[in-house]
């Protein structure tokens, strides 16, 4: 085994459901698991088999992996009991993973107080729940739980817990920042520490972010020998959740040089990895995530811009196809003649740099963001903008007019509900259409009447919908009278994402000008 070689093992599937609003199904985790096995990492912990329903039927219906190895998680023996006698970890050695990673006390207070137990006896539960565990799977390893609490308040018994545990044969003893208190300096000393009477090609690390050091505390770990790192994607876990797996896999490549299960080229499946988790959950993806948010490549600001067309390497730490992400280019009131072009280029335009008409274009940007308007992240609008000012672009549609009303009814029962109608009138090829209809609310109204008036002669857009739709109050000092700023994201059956921006001081209107322009972008792209 090659000094330089870090173990990579994934506890999402375990610790990252215990986050507050994910709730994964079993296909859920069968799709992650697949995920995880073509990125490359060595170990996919499953769950916790007798725990819950879920994790039963997972490891019921477990998938075959190619490049990982399935771990199954569980506790060591309880007091009193023999390894045979215990069914919880019974259910774990019969779960059919080849690999279980069982977590025990090694922090006496936990010990006395939570076990109500002894120090011998806990040394006792994990060399004997070990022993017993080598004879029915592959590989066990220990999760040394509190690990870091328990060493400050009595080193002596901590280092024996995993002394115990390496003796009866664990592949891997990992220390475990369990509550998240401790810090990368204190994390560094003690693991040389450790280290020093324990091989570190056998520790692993184990830490949670409840100081936002959760990937620091994994790195110093590794800096002081252990060889395995645990964590999560996208830094899922309970509380303030795990160490951040798609963060710590680049820089332990990228910057620190240690070899791993992925070549550069499963590298490049990072982003994609940590967004399918987030589409999976129906989350948000962090925009401003290190490595793979759409921001982590974005570029605001002209002087930024204008270094990074001539070098990448002036405004950025990697390059973002090393990890599946791209540059961006963003245009808003801090932008340049540098953003503008940069930006017009990706869409496809070409236009001389000494064109005066691109000092017009940056002007205008300028100005429709000083009333409200913003094209950091409306990329859609700022395109559609540009076409109509650069090249005449001709629109798809005219709107006439439209009209909505709200209504508040009562079902049978007497519970209230409210039902929108709207009522367009949009002019397309000369010829004048008035279109009729029901949403469950003004802009779903709205969006239902355009397509009613649209479809027929651009039936494109059958597979479009809105994916987000976000207000904001500009000037919230102004109150009901401030001006209203509407960002419309959309899809189609392309997978393909854009966002749109309206102002106004009536949400209705703001939210149109969003709406038409994000209907006008899919006829343009289609």
């Amino acid at each position: 085994m090659s000094a330089n070689r870090i173990y990579l093992y994934d506890s999402t599937l375990r610790d990252g459901q215990q986050t507050q609003g994910v709730d994964f199904t079993v296909g859920d985790k069968i799709a992650i698991a697949h995920e995880l096995d073509g990125l490359g990492i060595d170990y996919v912990e499953g769950g916790w088999p007798g725990a819950n329903p879920t994790d039963d039927a997972f490891f019921a219906a477990a998938p075959t992996l190619l490049r990982a190895r399935l771990s199954a998680f569980g506790m060591t023996r309880r007091p009193g009991r023999r390894p045979e006698d215990d069914a919880g970890l019974m259910r774990i050695l019969g779960s059919g993973a080849p690999v279980v990673c069982m977590v025990g006390k090694t922090w006496d207070f936990h010990v006395e107080v939570a076990l109500r137990s002894t120090l011998a006896e806990n040394l006792e539960m994990i060399a004997d729940s070990v022993t017993f565990a080598r004879t029915r799977v592959a590989e066990v390893m220990f999760d040394a739980e509190h690990f870091f609490d328990g060493y400050k308040a009595n080193p002596d018994f901590a280092l024996r817990c995993i002394e115990a545990a390496l003796n009866a044969g664990a592949r891997w003893a990992v220390l475990c920042d369990t509550n998240g208190g401790s810090l990368p300096h204190e994390v560094e000393a003690i693991t040389r520490e450790v280290a020093a009477r324990v091989p570190g090609e056998r520790l692993g690390i184990h830490c949670h972010d409840d100081t936002g050091n959760a990937v620091a505390n994994s790195l110093a770990a590794v800096r002081a020998g252990v060889r395995q790192v645990q964590g999560t994607l996208n830094g899922l876990g309970e509380r303030c959740g795990n160490a951040n797996l798609v963060s710590l896999l680049p820089t332990l490549m990228l910057k620190m040089g240690y070899e791993t299960a992925l070549s550069r080229e499963d590298l490049r499946h990072l982003t994609h990895v940590s967004r399918v988790v987030d589409e999976r959950l129906n989350r948000a993806h962090n925009r401003h995530a290190p490595y793979v948010g759409e921001n982590a490549f974005a570029h605001k600001g002209g002087l930024h811009v204008s270094a990074v067309e001539k070098d990448a390497r002036s405004y950025e730490h990697v390059q973002p196809e090393d990890v599946g992400n791209a540059r961006k280019i963003l245009v808003s009131d801090q932008a340049g003649r540098s953003n503008v072009l940069s930006l017009l280029k990706e869409v496809g335009m070409t236009i001389e740099a000494s064109d005066p008409r691109i000092d017009r274009l940056v002007r205008l940007v300028k100005e429709r963001e000083f009333i409200g308007y913003t094209y950091d992240g409306a990329e859609a609008s700022f395109e559609l903008l540009a076409r109509r000012e650069l090249e005449n672009l001709t629109p798809p549609f005219e709107l006439v007019s439209y009209r909505v009303m709200d209504e508040r009814r009562m079902t049978e029962t007497g519970a209230p509900f409210t039902l929108a109608e709207a009522t367009m009138k949009v002019r397309v090829d000369g010829e004048l259409h008035m279109t009729v209809a029901e949403g469950n609310g003004p802009v779903n109204a709205l969006d239902r009447a355009l397509r009613k008036a649209l479809l027929v002669a651009y039936p494109v857009l059958v597979d479009m919908h809105l994916v987000d739709y976000k207000v904001r109050i500009l000037g919230a000092g102004a109150g009901t009278d401030a001006l209203i700023r509407v960002m419309i994201e959309s899809t189609d059956g392309s997978g393909r994402r854009w966002t749109t921006v309206g102002v106004s001081s009536n949400v209705i209107e703001a939210s149109w000008q969003a709406l038409s322009d994000a209907v006008a972008y899919k006829l343009y792209a289609a």
